[in-house]
């Protein structure tokens, strides 16, 4: 499954509930992106981070 290497969100389980009330599994899983950032040695590292943490890292540029 894939891990936000950031931040260590992984996808979460809960129930698809119809009108009936029938519930069946389902899972949300997080919006992982392959991104390339710089070290502070400044070498680039590829790694695989959510968009909420990429979004994140933009703001703080």
């Amino acid at each position: 499954m894939a891990k936000c290497q950031r931040c260590g969100k992984a996808p979460s389980f809960g129930h698809n509930v119809s009108f009936s009330k029938r519930r069946t599994n389902r899972m949300w899983r997080p919006n992982i992106q392959k991104t390339t950032i710089m070290n502070t040695d400044g070498k680039p590292k590829q790694i695989k981070i959510c968009t909420q943490c990429l979004r994140t890292m933009s703001k703080a540029r």
